[in-house]
């Protein structure tokens, strides 16, 4: 697993989120006892943690840290 992914995961953890690795080496990431995404287990494509990374902000996940969270429509 790559440095980059490795920050995601804190940080998602830092949320809430938990993760665990398959047995195939991949991270798979989870909100709850729902499943929520799987990260590849090398940095082979930039794309892939991109779209690990919108799939858990559609659960909740705040990236980059400390970003604020969007204010609801009112």
């Amino acid at each position: 697993m790559d440095k980059d992914t490795r920050k995601v995961l804190a940080a998602a953890e830092a949320q809430g989120f938990t993760w665990r690795t398959n047995r195939d080496g991949h991270p798979m990431v989870y909100k709850g006892a729902q499943y929520v995404t799987q990260f590849s287990g090398t940095p082979g494509d930039v794309r892939g943690i991109r779209n690990g990374i919108a799939a858990m902000r559609r659960h909740g996940f705040l990236w980059p840290p400390g970003r604020k969270p969007k204010k609801p429509d009112a």
